[in-house]
């Protein structure tokens, strides 16, 4: 049996432009041994659940900073149920107003990372969540 690594794709939904923080995340997963997939800038929900399900991640970390993640991060929740794959873990991160945590907490998004958030903490609620999988 071969242990993989955990599959994570990183994702900047709707026209938000500012991908360093997106960035930052994604290096420091790869850095920590995850398989990290990114799918650059302005991709609509549809385009993120598409790759989420085609790459068989086991999370999707979703990072806005334009004001829009009360409606796209539920969204790709949404979409993600319709296709069957709402297995498939949901965080996000960015400029998001704390009393707006809540909500997409409830909504599904499993936890929500703020600017200033360690990338240690990404990763081992990651490591917490997924675990690594056994594909073999």
């Amino acid at each position: 049996m071969s242990e993989k690594k955990i599959r994570v794709l990183i994702a900047k939904p709707g026209l938000d432009g500012h991908d360093r923080g997106a960035k930052v995340v994604a290096r420091a997963l790869r850095d920590a041994g995850f398989e990290v997939i990114y799918t650059g800038l302005r991709q609509t929900p549809e385009q993120i659940v598409e790759a989420a399900v085609s790459e068989d991640v086991d999370a999707v970390g979703l990072s806005l900073l334009s004001g829009a993640h009360n409606y796209l991060f539920p969204r790709v929740i949404e979409l993600l149920k319709e296709q069957e794959a709402d297995g498939i873990l949901v965080f996000g991160g960015g400029v998001i107003p704390e009393d707006d945590i809540p909500e997409l907490k409830k909504a599904g998004v499993s936890e929500v990372f703020t600017p200033g958030t360690p990338t240690a903490e990404t990763v081992k609620f990651l490591q917490d969540h997924c675990g690594a999988r056994d594909d073999g």
